[in-house]
């Protein structure tokens, strides 16, 4: 089944990390320098695991891990990965960390707990939202959403080259 092109979500089972890794890995070859993934979930929904897959898909060979206390992490690739962690910050302390110049840079910007991202930095962005699946510790629930016609063509070109269409 094929996302029809003006189709805004995806729905998708993965069973274990390397599944959801993989997952990032695919969606990272759509990315483009200026776009940007909020991601939302749970600790220990897989945020940082789904990263790790964007990162390997831009060809970033440093360890990834959650920038949870730095956090910002930069990672040089084929397109540069900042990876940001917003769990511990209010919106007043946003633009002590420059998150306005980063979305919207010559890189791809994936940032877990968007939620305290104020919503008009987040309109364009791609949603990826991923929870625990209650019928098997290692399964996870996610669910990529674009509000954007950006976020559209990204997972057009995701379900044209996986055939993933919106399932769960």
């Amino acid at each position: 089944m094929t996302l029809h092109p003006h189709r805004r979500d995806i729905l998708r089972t993965t069973r274990s990390a390397p599944e959801t890794r993989a997952l990032g890995h695919s969606l990272a070859r759509h990315l483009r320098p200026g776009d940007t993934l909020c991601l939302y979930g749970e600790l220990g929904a897989g945020k940082t695991t789904f990263s790790q897959g964007l990162a390997e898909g831009h060809g970033v060979t440093d360890l990834v891990t959650s920038p949870s206390f730095t956090l910002i992490h930069e990672h040089p690739g084929a397109i540069t990965l900042y990876h940001v962690d917003l769990y511990r910050l209010s919106a007043a302390d946003l633009s002590d960390i420059g998150i306005e110049e980063l979305i919207g840079s010559q890189a791809v910007v994936a940032i877990e707990w968007a939620e305290h991202l104020p919503s008009d930095l987040r309109r364009d962005a791609l949603e990826i939202e991923i929870g625990f699946d209650e019928r098997d510790d290692h399964a996870r629930r996610i669910r990529l959403h674009a509000p954007s016609q950006r976020g559209v063509q990204i997972l057009f070109g995701l379900t044209e080259k996986l055939d993933v269409g919106p399932r769960a």
